[in-house]
């Protein structure tokens, strides 16, 4: 069983809900992410999703482009990141990590050494915003056969076949997208998420995280109750970005929202 997998299952015994954070990678200067994930740790992150710069981020709003831009500025890629996943490893064996990103990076870098470069830095999953089920064959494979889960993103407008069709390929869980748009935008529609919940579930049976448009302890009380994972990220770079010139007050404030939502969704 993987590290998400058993993360997962301990969770589901303890009647608790999986609070997933989101940073990325190098943001705002690269000595600033491998504290800042311990420390997430310690605020009561159960598993931790790494975002990977990228200059042509589609799915991301404007906060986290600039968080983006803020990490190339700084030469932090694919490799970079993946050396800070080896650091975090040194002292943290536990806390499953997942790299979410775009494709290009992993096919400039080729599938195989990509998947070899994965289990070195011992992350746990993938989550590639652009790599659809139909085209994931010979990069999940290779991931699988590491150890390694690919996640994929389900949308509002995901029918039950293409469920089904990621249920089959993908593994660790699912990471339902609650809002129509980029990441930071709209007004999160409770009652429609749990809708589409049913729907998720009436096609696999892997956990489903519920992301776009978590921002407060409410939020994610909300979404705690109804989903087996809660992703919040905007709200925590919003953080980074409106504290550039003091960054250990960027992370207090990030530590402090994420203890706010642990102690709600734990209510």
């Amino acid at each position: 069983m993987s590290r998400l997998a058993n993360k997962f299952a301990e969770l589901k015994a303890s009647g608790r809900k999986a609070l997933i954070p989101f940073i990325t990678a190098g943001d705002p200067y690269p000595e600033f992410t491998v504290p800042l994930l311990h420390e997430m740790v310690a605020a009561g992150a159960d598993l931790i999703e790494l975002g990977v710069p990228f200059s042509d981020p589609m799915a991301d709003g404007p906060v986290i482009q600039r968080a983006s831009e803020r990490a190339l500025s700084h030469h932090v890629g694919l490799r970079k990141v993946l050396s800070m996943a080896m650091e975090f490893r040194k002292t943290d064996q536990d806390t499953p990590l997942v790299l979410m990103g775009y494709l290009n990076p992993i096919e400039i870098m080729g599938y195989e050494d990509f998947a070899n470069a994965v289990q070195r830095a011992e992350v746990d999953g993938v989550l590639t915003v652009d790599l659809p089920p139909e085209e994931s064959e010979s990069c999940v494979r290779m991931l699988r056969e590491r150890g390694i889960d690919q996640i994929f993103l389900l949308a509002p407008n995901t029918n039950a076949e293409r469920i089904q069709k990621m249920d089959a390929v993908g593994s660790g869980y699912l990471y339902y997208v609650s809002l129509k748009g980029v990441t930071g935008a709209g007004h999160l529609d409770t009652a429609d998420v749990e809708e589409k919940l049913q729907l998720i579930r009436q096609n696999t049976a892997l956990p489903v995280g519920v992301g776009f448009g978590v921002k407060d302890a409410d939020t994610a009380k909300t979404i705690a109750a109804i989903a087996d994972g809660v992703v919040v990220g905007s709200a925590l770079i919003s953080k980074i970005e409106a504290n550039l010139d003091d960054p250990q007050r960027a992370k207090h404030e990030i530590i402090t929202l994420l203890k706010s939502m642990r102690a709600a969704m734990d209510l």
